[in-house]
């Protein structure tokens, strides 16, 4: 239990279900064979005809206020900025990220409905990617006393927001929203909305990559809300995250950090015991063992009726392509999300189906990343190449998808 309770500081979500992890044998760097996707859905997005073979890539260029929709009737739009500048640095002296939490009060009169989410970044330099939280009133207390332990704005917070608890409820994480470069304002489809008593806070953590350099930055964040009294389907944040093990080039593997148990501890060395131990503990999860490959997968079982009506996926620099399939192998198999060329600079969410999944029902996340990447982006100049693992930095990677569902 202690172990999973560290895989939930590290935030990749505990999962009740029982997963089951993969990874191709093949390893080439040449083509991401992959069987065509049994049926296509219709929120199934297309290659990018634009973008290079890397993606755009460009590591914080694309870091600009998301493109705001009109509010629908009922909604109210606020603002929400930290209340004082904060300078990012390396918590734990080592490495170029920073993960802060800021406390902010949406000051909500009423029980409501959050229908939208929006980020507005103060400083593009530094600011990589933002997840907002949703703080119950039963847990503003925690909240407040966790903001009062610094001097400085925030605190840090690497993998989740550091309160008790916070992933417990396993397929209903607490995610109000989450973005990154080339993601608008997030609107939920009419006719649903996220549960926002009156009294909640929300908990903007902000993942600050210091490559640029340390520069400070007021970020904000906008919400839609809606009362509560209007009728709504509540909506439900449904992880999937899976290993990755990525393994250094033949003729370049002579490195120190191209021994996986070296990279891992690496991690550890950049955002503590908790966080960087995530690369083992997701076995746990997904069961399985660490196998180096370019391709890793893991499965869930559905524990209850869901209507899937949202998509989104997130990987780092080295991603190439994201794929999550309901039911794989089987007559009902359904495409939820397909990426075939990963673009680092687009990650917004996309509307899906609605995909029905009854219990029993599996849901399956693939990821494919490539070290040659590593040749071509500007955030690896000057860095040895090291055997890659599932951690929090921008050079590390990640594999996790975000679906937005409907229980019952």
């Amino acid at each position: 239990m202690r172990r999973l309770r560290a895989l939930a500081a590290a935030g990749v979500l505990l999962l009740a279900a029982a997963c089951s992890a993969g990874a191709d044998e093949g390893g080439t760097e040449d083509g991401d064979a992959r069987p065509a996707p049994t049926t296509a859905s219709p929120a199934s997005p297309a290659a990018n005809p634009t973008a290079s073979p890397t993606g755009s890539h460009s590591a914080h260029a694309a870091a600009k206020p998301g493109k705001q929709t009109p509010l629908r009737r009922g909604e109210d739009r606020r603002t929400l900025t930290m209340q004082a500048s904060y300078t990012p640095s390396a918590p734990t002296g080592v490495g170029t990220d920073d993960y802060r939490c800021f406390l902010l009060d949406p000051e909500l009169e009423r029980d409501s409905w959050l229908t939208g989410t929006n980020v507005l970044p103060g400083n593009p330099d530094v600011v990589h990617h933002v997840i907002l939280f949703r703080v119950p009133p039963e847990k503003v207390a925690e909240a407040e006393a966790k903001d009062a332990e610094s001097a400085d704005e925030g605190w840090t917070c690497f993998g989740g927001t550091g309160l008790a608890g916070e992933f417990a409820n396993v397929d209903d994480a607490p995610w109000l929203g989450a973005w990154a470069p080339g993601g608008d304002e997030a609107v939920t489809r009419a006719g649903y909305g996220v549960d926002l008593p009156r009294g909640s806070r929300i908990i903007m953590q902000v993942h600050y990559n210091l490559l640029s350099g340390a520069a400070s930055d007021v970020s904000s964040t906008q919400i839609r809300t809606m009362p509560r009294s209007t009728d709504l389907t509540p909506l439900h944040t449904f992880l999937m995250p899976a290993p990755v093990e990525l393994p250094c080039r033949p003729g370049r593997d002579d490195g120190p950090l191209c021994d996986r148990t070296a990279a891992v501890e690496d991690a550890k060395a950049r955002f503590g015991q908790g966080p960087g131990s995530t690369a083992d503990i997701l076995y746990f999860l997904c069961g399985g063992e660490p196998r180096a490959s370019r391709t890793t997968s893991c499965t869930r079982r559905v524990q209850q009726p869901v209507t899937i009506i949202g998509a989104a996926g997130h990987m780092h620099l080295l991603g190439r392509s994201l794929h999550i399939e309901a039911n794989p192998g089987t007559p009902e198999a359904r495409t939820v999300l397909d990426i075939p060329l990963w673009d680092f600079d687009d990650q917004g969410s996309r509307p899906v189906g609605p995909i029905r999944l009854d219990t029993g029902d599996t849901v399956e996340i693939t990821c494919t990343h490539s070290q040659r990447l590593r040749d071509k982006l500007p955030a690896f100049a000057g860095q040895q190449e090291k055997y890659v693992v599932w951690a929090d930095g921008t050079t590390d990677e990640m594999c996790l998808g975000m679906l937005s569902v409907a229980f019952g």
